[in-house]
């Protein structure tokens, strides 16, 4: 299944006034430009200018694919929100616009994201460009737009680096090409591209206080894009912490998002249920245009420059992309209080010490003994901190049994993502490394050499399984927003999970060991950045003498 980003913009030059909207088409995978959508739509809010917007860009992905997962990206929290379920429509003008887009695509298929405005600027110049000829009269025309991506996709201006994706060299050479000043770019305070100001300065600040469902300040002031509170507080600061109208014309900074290759979770060593060498858990009509350079997503293991001589797979860098690209250096303040995962290994089991392969598709073996005392002593350990709001476990039998005596401990619930599921590891499940070394060579191999390979017998790749990771991750992040969750996993959804929040390269999973009931814990913020916290506590099973 194909996987698209929208990003969407709008706004009104006087709040209501002219107004005008914007929306581009990304592939998820390549973040290569499959269409833009603009046009002037006359007096209007700049709300309603922003739903505009949205309604243009699920239009163009439906167009293109309607099976599709579209992911949007929009500077308007106050329509992330509401879109979202967590804000009531009130304001007569955006419910009607607010139910249109969500018939688009079956509900489930499409799902939203705050991002700062400076990481919305091609949305925002094809905004503006709408609005500049509207007030000529004309109407936008792709031809002449010069909302540009903010990096170069199809043709950089430097070669990058060869090298699997996630390479370290590559993703820095990534980094600096997306903090190089750009021809056509303005400084803070000057103009767009176009020559002309956003278009939706400190005239507009008055917002749509009707159309929300709380005070103002609740709402950042209403989301409106001149002197508004882009962050919960409302305090009449800009996103980037500033006070008074945001600059207009600013260069965004953003940068594509970083693809690499999933897990190839071979590095458990002893601390591992599996072999040394790693096993997992063992081991109006507008205008829309499209590139000449829309062509489909890349099918699974046909490319030729990644681990083994395959470039990994779309789903592969699909999970590898970070919760949202982070800003680089001493970033902006954050969006509020993350919602922090705390990663706990399972206690042991029978085949624990043995190094045997156990994933999601063996005997589903229970703790042993020493397993069921790990838990007890997790679950006290986590008592006396008192930081823990839910928890979500795997299914298999041994992350249920450890979560149900930590949760009883707690007073909590247990729910169960099926996504936190160890990988299926086919017919080496329950041998060590040498019988399946013994018995499939050649299998081995493969799978050692590249994550798209799968182990004998059907089991599934360490790609498919950091993307199952990565989506549950992206689940579980709306859901529990703001608070701190216990997910009871396994190995390889733990290390899936801290090398994404660190944007590391592949081979750093050789570097990780993680102990059976160690602790480890993510905190993820509303502005994209992700902070790891912990790894591989195991302090809580020391004797206490």
């Amino acid at each position: 299944m194909r996987e698209f980003v929208v990003e969407a913009d709008g706004g009104s030059r006087g709040n209501p006034g002219p107004a005008g909207y914007g929306a581009v088409v990304s592939d998820a995978a390549t973040g290569e430009t499959l269409a833009e959508a603009a046009e002037f739509i006359g007096v209007a809010t700049n709300n309603v200018a922003e739903y505009r917007g949205l309604l243009a860009g699920l239009r163009a992905a439906r167009e293109l694919d309607p099976e599709a997962r579209v992911h949007v990206r929009m500077d308007s929290k106050l329509v992330v929100e509401q879109m979202s379920g967590r804000w009531k429509i009130k304001h007569p003008a955006m419910k009607p616009l607010a139910a249109e887009a969500a018939t688009v695509f079956p509900p489930g298929q499409v799902t939203y994201e705050w991002i700062p405005r400076e990481r919305n600027t091609h949305a925002d110049r094809l905004a503006n460009e709408a609005m500049d000829a509207g007030s000529r009269g004309e109407p936008w025309s792709p031809t002449t737009s010069r909302a540009a991506p903010d990096t170069p996709r199809a043709t950089p201006a430097a070669p990058l680096p060869e090298g699997p994706p996630g390479d370290a060299t590559a993703g820095a050479a990534r980094v600096r090409a997306a903090m190089a000043p750009r021809p056509g770019a303005a400084a803070p305070g000057g103009t767009g591209p176009a020559g002309t100001a956003r278009g939706r300065g400190a005239e507009d600040a008055s917002g749509e206080d009707a159309s929300g469902e709380g005070p103002l300040a609740e709402r950042g002031a209403a989301d409106t894009h001149g002197g508004r509170a882009a962050g919960p507080s409302g305090d009449g600061t800009s996103g980037d912490g500033t006070s008074g109208a945001a600059p207009t014309g600013r260069a965004s900074g953003r940068r594509p998002a970083e693809h690499a290759a999933a897990e190839d979770d071979r590095a458990a060593g002893a601390s591992g249920e599996g072999p040394a060498v790693g096993t997992g858990d063992g081991a109006g009509a507008s205008a829309v245009s499209r590139p000449a350079t829309d062509t489909p997503a890349r099918d699974a293991g046909t490319d030729a420059d990644g681990p083994g001589g395959a470039l990994a797979a779309d789903a592969d860098r699909r999970a590898a992309q970070a919760v949202a690209t982070p800003s680089s250096g001493w970033a902006p303040a954050d969006m509020g209080a993350p919602a922090t995962f705390v990663l706990l290994r399972h206690g042991e089991t029978p085949l624990t010490p043995q190094k045997r392969f156990s994933g999601s598709g063996g005997s589903d073996p229970s703790l042993s003994g020493i397993g069921r005392e790990q838990a007890e002593k997790t679950a006290a350990a986590l008592a006396r901190r008192g930081t823990v709001q839910a928890v979500v476990a795997s299914p298999l039998a041994r992350t249920r049994e450890t979560a149900g005596i930590v949760a009883a401990r707690l007073g909590l619930d247990v729910t169960v993502e099926d996504g936190l599921r160890e990988t299926d590891f086919g017919a080496w499940e329950g041998l060590t490394f040498g019988e399946v070394r013994e018995r499939y060579p050649e299998d081995l191999d493969a799978w050692l050499a590249s994550p798209d390979a799968e182990p004998s017998g059907g089991g599934e790749s360490f790609a498919a399984t950091a993307a199952r990771v990565a989506q549950a991750r992206d689940k579980l992040l709306a859901e529990y927003r703001g608070r701190t969750v216990l997910l009871v996993t396994h190995v390889t959804p733990v290390k899936t999970l801290i090398r994404l929040a660190l944007g590391a390269p592949p081979e750093a999973l050789f570097r990780m060991e993680l102990s059976a009931a160690s602790l480890s814990a993510v905190a993820y913020y509303a502005d994209g950045n992700a902070s790891v916290r912990l790894f591989n506590d195991t302090s809580h099973l020391r004797p206490s003498y």
